[in-house]
């Protein structure tokens, strides 16, 4: 599992670990009933504060996407998975609606942002496919 935290990003670094924790149950990296890192591996890999590991963990308890487990620490709720993934689905919609709003804000029109959206998009999968053969 690769947590990528951005510690000049805008957004909290809890609020970080939260979302990548969420991604990698989504994209299956994690599976139901299947044990986190503690709070203690994951501040010593991402050189985070163990407290802002433990906050994110207890957001994501709260919200049902992990619970305890008697002696082993946390586990990856059953129905967590789902949840995830439309929440992921969701946060991508967002960001695009900002960049579409961006770009029509700034005059580019439909057919300029379907062309550059397609370019881009088969950019990233070719490197992703080379990325993967070699």
């Amino acid at each position: 599992m690769f947590f990528e935290i951005d510690p000049a990003g805008s957004q909290a670094i809890y609020e970080q670990v939260v979302q990548q924790v969420k991604f990698a149950i989504a994209a299956g990296g994690l599976q139901e009933d299947e044990r986190i890192p503690s709070v203690r591996e994951l501040s010593k890999t991402l050189a985070i504060n163990p407290n802002t590991v433990a906050r994110a963990y207890r957001g994501l308890q709260d919200e049902g996407v992990v619970y305890p487990r008697r002696g082993q620490g946390l586990a990856v709720a059953p129905d967590a998975c789902a949840r995830c993934k439309i929440e992921r689905k969701s946060i991508f919609e967002d960001r695009f609606r900002r960049l579409f709003d961006e770009a029509i804000r700034s005059r580019l029109e439909p057919p300029e942002i379907r062309e550059m959206v397609e370019h881009l998009l088969n950019t990233v999968l070719e490197s992703t496919s080379r990325e993967n053969t070699a």
